[in-house]
C-alpha cells in the first residue's frame, strides 16, 4: 500500500434495521455517515438524543473490576489492560450514535466525504483538535497512527489496514483513504480508529506492554493515577478541546472515573455494599432478587434500575476449540451440547428467570428464523450445501431437557452422537477405538465464580457419560496468555454483537484469522460458507440482502455447534449511588460502551 505525506427523532428498531432501503451516495462533505441511508441527525444537531446537554459537571463513578492489569496500552496485543481504556483513550475522527444501528458523527473530523461507491473516504481534521498535553493533532499524527496500529497494533486493527490501498494527505487538514476491495463498511471503520500522538512513541517500541507509558490522546479523560493490579483513576480534562463539538455535548460529565480491582466477584460485591464502589452491574437475577437488601438499599442511598435494550443477544457460553482433533468433529461438539443440562442449570443459577440464547443474533430482526431456510437465505446457502453441517439449511434448535437433574434424554442423545463419532463407553469410561480416554480441559478466569458454578454442574453431567473433565482456573494474565495461544479445549466465551455486523465478523469467525495468535476466533471456525456470508453482508446493495446474509451466517455458526450457549441478558441490572443520574431516554443499544459513564452525571 502507499502512504503519501505530500499536500494535495427516535424510530423503532424494526424500522431502523429493516425499513431503510438503498445507500446515500455522498457527493460532498457531510457532518455524518450511516451504513445505509442517511444519518438520523441533521447537520445542525446540537446534541445526541439520549444525553442531557445541561448536565452538571463534577462527582465520580467508581466501579469494581474482577481481575488485574499489567499494561495501560489498549491498542496493542500484549499485556492485560482494563477493557474500558480502549474507549476512554481512543478518540477518533467520528463517534458512534447508540440510537442508530450504525451511524457516525464528527468528533476529531469536522466533515467526511466519500466516493459514489465508497471506494474512498476523506476526513477533514478540526483545526482546534488538541492532545491532552496541549499540542495540536496533526495529519502526521493521523497517518502514523493508522499505519502503526495497522501493522503492529492489536489484531482488531489489522484487517482494516490490509484493505487500504493508499493513505494520502490531500489538503492542509484532509486525508484520503482509498480501498483495494469492494466493502461499503470501510468508509465507516476508517472513522473509528484511535488517533495517537506520534512524538510520544519516538524511540519506543509501541507494541511492548508496559505501565510506564500512558498513551497521550485527545480524549475527554486522562489517566491521572494508577496502581498496577489495584486501581486506575481517569480524570476529566478541564482543558478538553472538544467540549463544544455537538457529539460531545452533555457527555463526559463526571470529574473522575475510577476502576477498582478485586480478586473475585464476592470481594467486589462486598466493596459495593460498604460504599467503596458506587455503581455496579449485576448479571445474576437470583443475586439481584435476594442479595440487594443491605442497608444502603433500604435507606435509598443506593438505587436499583433495570435498563432494557434492543440489540442482539450475542453469544455467551462455552466455546469449543476445533483445533483439537477430538473437537474438530461436529458430532462430538453436538454430544457435549446434549450433555449440557441447561434447564436444570438455569433453574439452579437463576430460578429459570433468564431465557437461553438461541442463536448469535437472537433478540433482534437479524436472528435466524426457525425451521428450514427460505428465500434469499436459502439461496445464499445453496452453493455450500454439500459442506454445511447438518441443520444449517434444514433448521437447527438447541436441545431442551425436562429440567430434571439426571437429564436421561440428553445423556442418551450424547451417547448416540459420541458413538457416531467413534467414541463409546468402555469400562465406564468414554474412549475411542484405540482405548484412549476422552479428555476435556475447561479453562476459566479466576474471578468468574458464577461460571465456575455452572461448570461444576456440567461436570456432574459429563461424569454420567464417562467423561472426567478438568476445570482449570487461571489468573487474568495466565487466562489471556492461554486464550491468545488457543491453549484450551473449552473456554468461557462472550461476544457482543451489534445491529450492524461488519468487518469485525472476519475477526470473530473468518478462516484467515482462525490461527492468528491473539485473535478473536477462539473456536477456530474455518468455513468457506461463513466467509462468503461475511463478504455478502459487507457488499450488499440492499437491506434485504444484508439481513439475509446475517441470518445465513447466524445459521452457519449456530448449527456449527461451536459454543454451548447459556442465558441471555436482554436487560441490564444496574445499582448505583442515588447521586449518579442518567437521562430517562434510553438509546436502542441500551447499556453499552458510550452510555455509562459517558452520558451520566453526579448530582447531590
Amino acid at each position: 500500500m502507499t502512504i503519501q505525506f505530500g499536500k494535495k427523532t427516535r424510530h423503532t428498531i424494526a424500522a431502523l434495521v429493516l425499513g431503510v432501503a438503498g445507500h446515500a451516495a455522498m457527493a460532498e462533505a457531510q457532518h455524518g455517515i450511516a451504513m445505509y441511508g442517511d444519518p438520523a441527525l441533521p447537520p445542525d444537531f446540537v446534541s445526541l438524543p439520549y444525553v442531557n446537554p445541561d448536565a452538571p459537571k463534577g462527582g465520580q463513578i467508581v466501579t469494581a473490576e474482577v481481575g488485574s492489569f499489567d499494561s495501560l496500552n489498549p491498542f496493542i496485543r500484549k499485556g492485560s489492560v482494563p477493557w474500558q481504556l480502549r474507549f476512554f483513550l481512543g478518540e477518533s475522527f467520528m463517534g458512534r450514535s447508540l440510537d442508530e444501528p450504525f451511524s457516525l458523527y464528527g468528533v476529531l473530523a469536522e466533515s467526511i466525504e466519500t466516493g459514489p461507491n465508497r471506494e474512498w473516504v476523506e476526513f477533514t481534521l478540526r483545526e482546534e483538535a488538541r492532545f491532552s498535553d496541549g499540542s495540536p493533532v496533526t495529519i502526521e499524527d493521523v497517518m502514523w497512527s493508522y499505519e502503526t496500529l495497522g501493522t503492529v497494533g492489536h489484531p482488531r486493527y489489522l484487517g482494516f489496514w490490509a484493505k487500504v490501498e493508499s493513505l494520502e494527505q490531500v489538503g492542509d487538514r484532509t486525508v484520503r483513504f482509498t480501498f483495494n476491495v469492494e466493502d461499503r463498511e470501510l468508509a465507516l471503520l476508517a472513522g473509528l480508529r484511535p488517533i495517537l500522538k506520534k512524538d510520544q512513541w519516538e524511540g519506543v517500541d509501541f507494541d511492548e506492554s508496559t505501565t510506564e507509558i500512558v498513551p497521550i490522546t485527545s480524549s475527554p479523560y486522562v489517566i491521572d493515577d494508577f496502581d498496577p493490579g489495584r486501581f486506575v483513576s481517569l480524570r476529566r480534562n478541564p482543558d478538553y478541546w472538544g467540549a463544544d463539538v455537538p457529539f460531545r455535548a452533555g457527555t463526559n460529565n463526571l470529574d473522575e472515573v475510577r476502576l477498582e480491582f478485586f480478586g473475585d466477584e464476592t470481594a467486589a460485591f462486598e466493596a459495593f455494599k460498604v460504599g467503596e464502589v458506587n455503581a455496579t452491574r449485576e448479571f445474576n437475577v437470583v443475586r439481584w432478587d435476594t442479595r440487594y437488601d443491605f442497608p444502603a438499599i433500604q435507606s435509598g442511598d443506593i438505587v436499583k434500575e433495570v435498563i432494557e435494550h434492543q440489540r442482539p443477544s450475542g453469544m455467551t457460553g462455552f466455546a469449543m476449540n476445533t483445533r483439537r482433533d477430538h473437537l474438530a468433529d461436529w458430532r462430538v461438539r453436538d454430544a457435549l451440547i446434549q450433555a449440557f443440562n441447561f434447564e436444570f442449570i438455569n433453574e439452579t443459577m437463576t430460578g429459570s428467570a433468564q431465557p437461553r440464547i438461541t442463536s448469535y443474533w437472537s433478540n433482534s430482526p437479524l436472528g435466524m428464523d426457525s425451521g428450514p431456510a427460505t428465500g434469499r437465505v436459502a439461496e445464499f446457502l445453496a452453493p455450500f450445501a454439500d459442506d454445511l453441517i447438518p441443520g444449517t439449511i434444514e433448521g437447527y434448535a438447541l436441545p431442551v431437557s425436562d429440567g430434571s437433574e439426571r437429564n436421561r434424554a440428553g445423556s442418551a442423545a450424547a451417547f448416540e452422537m459420541f458413538a457416531a463419532a467413534g467414541w463409546t463407553i468402555q469400562d465406564g469410561v468414554m474412549r475411542d477405538a484405540d482405548g484412549n480416554d476422552f479428555t476435556l480441559e475447561i479453562l476459566l478466569d479466576q474471578g468468574a465464580t458464577e461460571m465456575q458454578s455452572i461448570i461444576d454442574l456440567y461436570m456432574e453431567s459429563l461424569a454420567r457419560i464417562g467423561i472426567t473433565p478438568v476445570m482449570t482456573v487461571a489468573d487474568s494474565a495466565q487466562f489471556k496468555e492461554r486464550t491468545d495461544a488457543f491453549d484450551f479445549d473449552m473456554v468461557y466465551y462472550r461476544r457482543g454483537l451489534s445491529l450492524s455486523p461488519g468487518n469485525e465478523q472476519y475477526n470473530y469467525y473468518g478462516s484467515e484469522r482462525a490461527n492468528e495468535v491473539g485473535g478473536r476466533n477462539l473456536m477456530g471456525v474455518q468455513s468457506a460458507a461463513a466467509d462468503a456470508m461475511i463478504g455478502r453482508l459487507l457488499t450488499s446493495e440492499s437491506q434485504d440482502d444484508f439481513v439475509a446474509a446475517v441470518k445465513a451466517l447466524d445459521r452457519i455458526l449456530t448449527a456449527g455447534r461451536y459454543v454451548i450457549p447459556i442465558y441471555q441478558w436482554n436487560i441490564s441490572r444496574i445499582a448505583q449511588a442515588k447521586e449518579l443520574r442518567h437521562p430517562e431516554y434510553i438509546p436502542i443499544f441500551g447499556d453499552w460502551p458510550g452510555w455509562q459513564p459517558d452520558v451520566w452525571w453526579y448530582e447531590e
